[in-house]
């Protein structure tokens, strides 16, 4: 698979990642056998930057990676993240410099490796300064415990302050053609600063696949039973766009999951998809999508299925965690 470069000190990683985050949680049982074959598949498949974070499956997605990759560590960006906090059942946001330190060496743990590649900022709190949140995270890069800084949903004022600290090689952010709030502000700010974009959830959560089933079908503990844009008229409205992608992507001779991931990957060399999956199946047709060049009429009559307003529903049934 090709490679791409994320931020200006030379991170290179495949042009698709994998999310493992619904390995663990989040999108029904999991199985960690088929999890670590999908692991496998994919550095097979060239499909090299791992993404995970502390608060998966409570670290146990740290560890599950951590297992996956011992025997391939040297083929593998690895990244994850630190800032949300659960506890009792609650989660909170926590960016304080002692925090993060101590974030980094259990992640370090959990993962069974001497450095981690990209360490992420999950989430902002703007009661901690975000020029002392990323000063820790650049002693981190000097003791050699972390390579390359990234932050997760900041807005572009936030992340020119981070820049001014230290450099930022990827802003990790919600893009695909569902979610396109960031082209307008955030998009540019971040190659202004030389900034790379890893778009997770580049489906939309299974939305833009066409197929995903109604959140009454959903396993109990999928959290998209819960997501505004699959839920009452919503979900029937979303659906039709969505059914729109597909008979584009049915001309072009590709999956809706495959145009979309293709017209990701068209909107610039420095943005990175990283879809999610835990099933074999899906890590296939993920990673073709890397060969599927579209042509200019296909990029303009996807915009015309989808235009960047209209989707309906939030992203979470909660925004009060996203910063922009």
């Amino acid at each position: 698979m090709d490679r791409r470069t994320l931020g200006a000190d030379g991170l290179q990683v495949s042009a698709l990642g994998l999310g493992c985050m619904g390995m663990s949680e989040f999108y029904g049982q999991g199985d960690e056998k088929e999890s670590i074959a999908v692991i496998h598949r994919a550095i097979d498949l060239g499909m090299n930057f791992l993404d995970t974070a502390d608060m998966y499956g409570g670290g146990a997605n740290e560890e599950l990676v951590g297992r996956a990759v011992r025997p391939h560590r040297d083929e593998v960006v690895l990244a994850t993240k630190f800032g949300v906090k659960r506890e009792g059942g609650t989660r909170t946001v926590e960016n304080r410099p002692e925090y993060i330190r101590a974030a980094c060496d259990a992640s370090l743990r959990r993962l069974g490796v001497d450095h981690i590649d990209l360490y992420y900022m999950h989430r902002r709190n703007p009661d901690v300064p975000i020029e002392e949140s990323v000063g820790a995270m650049s002693e981190l890069v000097r003791q050699g415990k972390v390579r390359w800084l990234g932050l997760s949903e900041v807005r572009a004022d936030t992340l020119r302050a981070a820049a001014a600290v230290h450099p930022i090689a990827a802003l990790q952010s919600e893009y695909s053609l569902f979610t396109r709030g960031l082209e307008e502000e955030i998009l540019p700010a971040a190659r202004e600063l030389g900034v790379g974009l890893v778009a997770y959830s580049p489906i939309s959560r299974g939305l833009l696949s066409a197929t995903l089933p109604s959140a009454e079908e959903l396993p109990a503990d999928d959290f998209r039973r819960r997501m505004p844009r699959t839920m009452g008229e919503n979900a029937e409205h979303n659906r039709a766009l969505a059914a729109g992608v597909k008979e584009i992507a049915d001309a072009a001779g590709v999956t809706a999951a495959q145009i979309s991931l293709a017209w990701l990957l068209a909107q610039g060399d420095d943005i990175v998809p990283i879809p999610g999956t835990k099933r074999l199946r899906y890590l296939e047709e993920n990673a073709a999508a890397a060969d599927v060049t579209l042509a200019a009429e296909q990029l303009a009559a996807l915009l015309e299925a989808v235009p960047a307003d209209a989707v309906r529903g939030s992203r979470y049934p909660s925004m009060t965690e996203i910063e922009h």
